[in-house]
């Protein structure tokens, strides 16, 4: 669980720039289908390009996904590469258009709208894992407290026969106690760490 909590960020980072170029490239899509001729052979070719940047980003996202959290990282500097790539060859079309500034406009919104949902996206697969983490961890904090309350009725019903028999040496009453507080103690420190397990939980 840790190992995949670890990678999320990553995933979020990557799918949130393949979000973002998707949106930006169906904007320029949309503009250039109103383009005039000149303008849109360069549109075209704009589009063309970014694209194939962006299958490449995908491309090397997922092949990193699939080979572990120490790919993810060594991985990412290069991607972020590949992503401010495509950024410049975005700003760089719109600088060589001049004042386009509806298709500019267009263009903004639909990458802000794509960040936005992504930020949404990702707040809500971080509530999710907490959710279960807390979950989980209530599980097993439940399931110690229920055992330890289990032992407890046990030594207890034990320590009472032995109250009753009456003739018991002393050293037999002894031994009765010292099982007893052993089974308290154990159960006692496994308490403990799924409390301590379930606190860590929160506040990581």
């Amino acid at each position: 669980m840790a190992e995949q909590s670890s990678i999320h960020p990553y995933l979020n980072w990557t799918k949130q720039r393949i979000d973002e170029m998707d949106a930006t490239l169906a904007s320029l899509e949309a503009q250039a289908g109103k383009a005039k001729a000149e303008s849109k052979v360069k549109a075209d070719q704009l589009i063309a390009d970014l694209t194939k940047r962006r299958d490449e980003f995908q491309a090397k996202a997922r092949a990193q996904q699939e080979s572990g959290e120490a790919a993810l990282k060594a991985g990412k500097a290069q991607l972020e590469t590949q992503w401010q790539g495509f950024e410049v060859q975005v700003k760089t079309y719109f600088d060589s258009l001049g004042k386009q500034v509806d298709q500019q406009k267009a263009t903004f919104h639909s990458a802000a709208a794509a960040q936005v949902k992504a930020w949404r996206e990702a707040a809500e697969k971080f509530q999710s894992e907490a959710t279960k983490i807390v979950a989980a961890r209530r599980t097993d904090l439940d399931a110690a407290v229920k055992q330890m309350k289990a032992d407890a009725a046990e030594a207890e019903a034990r320590l009472q026969k032995l109250k009753q028999a009456g003739s018991e040496s002393w050293a037999g009453l002894s031994a009765a106690l010292a099982e007893s507080r052993k089974a308290f103690d154990g159960a006692n420190q496994k308490t403990g760490d799924a409390l301590k397990g379930a606190a860590r939980s929160d506040t990581a």
